[in-house]
């Protein structure tokens, strides 16, 4: 049989696109080529197991961004184990929590976090703790077996933790099939090359500093530069120096950035995409960026959905600075309809239901509430209420849970929030549903602003007047220093209505 020449003896000159001694990662004075990285992944992974960690087991990494990171991801998955990256800011209880929650049986962790490991204390029993470094170093450089365990797309590889804005945080179970379709959701929305250079800002432990640019630019054959800690004045610095083409961020890094006084004078002509997404962001802010020129695109997503269900397009960015934009390529979406069956996205606000291969297998131990996100064949509730534009284009109005049913009218914080926004003199808004004797819900909003700005209540009620239905405006204000947040920027609604509720619940009708 004549098979046809598909080039096979032009291998050795194609290596521009697909080769080992590229840069993979770049940290400091520390640079991983792809060969390199390689080599240190499969050492790795037989230092786990001389740890004793086999398939199905849970690997857990305490710890900043860091080319650790990686090198025990893809270590662990070398080992069919499953990767628990666990967020650094977090309480000692809440850490042991989740270590005992995830059953893990190794805590990689950096020199940093030492202290937060031992206040944890009292780990769960039979985790080994490993220091990244060190002794750790010593252990990968040493021979031995290097297992390489075949595992298939269904097969678990990432538990990613919520963030527990709600309550006790669970793990959704993200799948090497999740993984993978996700970055070829990402690859066919998105212009990912081998030459990108790309910053890795958004905390590992979080959907968007994993799915979002990071592991694209991998598959793809760039280089990928972890920062361990954001500072706005070193990221803008670091762009101009490095060239920089890309990265993925959560919306008050942008805003920082934009704010800072190096803003106007940092040469951002290098970067070629910069998606954001966790919350909306401010049209002020989305404006500033498109306005220098960058491409800036929203990603509308969540941990469960690996995470990306749409994007923004750079063709339709400028028309629609703040929308969430539309499906990725293998993301089937639609609306939660009355009877909990399926039904056309429409200018309607209505939840949305999103199916595909990169939505999750469940989450860890939890089969009720994993049958609970699902309806009609696989769609998942992402609770999160849409309308979608007639050009296709979706907007994120809110969370379900945080709608106000006030005087049987739906009201959204998030518009009013985004109201809100439009005042200079507001830094940040957050509204949240109080108990009320009349109405039944009342709005309380917690308003935050810029150093140096003076507004007041009437004022403040007065810009919201012009621009929202009576109904909409809230009941109670309250000036306030700061909003809590979580580790990425989330406001903790949670507190908010828990103050709400102490502060205005006996006041005045």
């Amino acid at each position: 049989m004549n098979l046809p020449d598909f080039g096979l003896g032009s291998w050795p000159a194609r290596r521009a696109r697909i080769d080992p001694d590229r840069t993979a990662l770049v940290q400091h004075d520390r640079s991983l080529t792809y060969a390199g990285l390689a080599d240190r992944v499969r050492r790795l992974a037989g230092a786990l197991t001389r740890l004793g960690v086999r398939p199905g087991d849970r690997v857990a990494y305490l710890g900043v961004n860091d080319i650790t990171v990686f090198e025990t991801l893809f270590a662990t998955a070398r080992c069919g184990a499953l990767f628990v990256p666990l967020n650094y800011r977090l309480s000692p209880t809440e850490i042991r929590y989740m270590l005992d929650d995830a059953g893990a049986s190794v805590l990689v962790h950096s020199a940093d976090t030492a202290d937060l490991v031992a206040a944890a204390g009292g780990l769960p029993d039979g985790v080994v703790i490993a220091t990244a470094g060190g002794g750790f170093e010593a252990e990968i450089a040493e021979g031995g077996p290097r297992p390489d365990t075949p595992v298939r797309l269904e097969d678990p590889c990432l538990l990613l933790y919520t963030s527990g804005t709600t309550g006790r945080p669970k793990a959704a179970v993200l799948t090497h099939g999740n993984l993978t379709w996700n970055t070829v959701n990402q690859l066919a929305h998105l212009d990912v090359l081998g030459t990108d250079k790309a910053l890795c800002i958004a905390p590992l432990f979080h959907c968007v500093g994993l799915g979002q640019i990071t592991l694209p630019t991998l598959f793809k054959g760039g280089s990928v530069e972890p920062v361990a800690k954001f500072d706005p004045g070193t990221i803008l610095a670091r762009i101009g120096e490095a060239g920089i083409t890309s990265f993925s961020a959560v919306p008050t890094m942008l805003e920082m950035m934009w704010r800072h006084e190096a803003w106007d004078r940092t040469d951002l002509s290098s970067l070629t995409c910069v998606l954001y997404g966790g919350s909306p962001v401010a049209g002020r802010v989305a404006r500033a960026w498109l306005d220098r020129g960058v491409k800036l695109l929203q990603g509308y997503g969540m941990t469960e959905a690996s995470p990306g269900v749409s994007m923004a397009t750079h063709e339709g960015t400028l028309d629609h600075p703040v929308a969430a934009g539309v499906p990725h390529f293998f993301t089937d979406v639609a609306a939660l309809g009355p009877d909990l069956t399926p039904q056309p996205l429409d200018g309607t606000p209505a939840e949305l239901l999103v199916r595909g291969p990169h939505v999750f297998a469940g989450y860890w131990h939890r089969p009720e509430e994993s049958a609970a996100g699902f309806v009609d064949g696989g769609w998942f509730r992402t609770g999160d209420v849409v309308r979608v534009d007639d050009d296709g284009w979706a907007h994120v109005v809110d969370r379900v849970k945080d709608m106000i049913i006030s005087g049987g009218e739906n009201v959204y914080p998030a518009e009013i929030e985004a109201v809100a926004a439009g005042l200079d003199e507001v830094d940040a808004c957050a509204v949240v549903g109080v108990p009320d004797a009349r109405w039944g819900e009342a709005g309380a909003a917690f308003v935050v602003l810029r150093p140096g700005a003076e507004l007041d209540e009437q004022q403040f009620r007065a810009h919201l007047e012009r621009h929202l239905a009576r109904y909409k405006i809230p009941k109670h204000v309250l000036f306030t220093d700061t909003l809590p947040r979580n580790a990425t920027g989330k406001i903790r609604r949670v507190e908010l209505r828990t103050l709400a509720a102490e502060t205005f619940t006996n006041g005045p009708a």
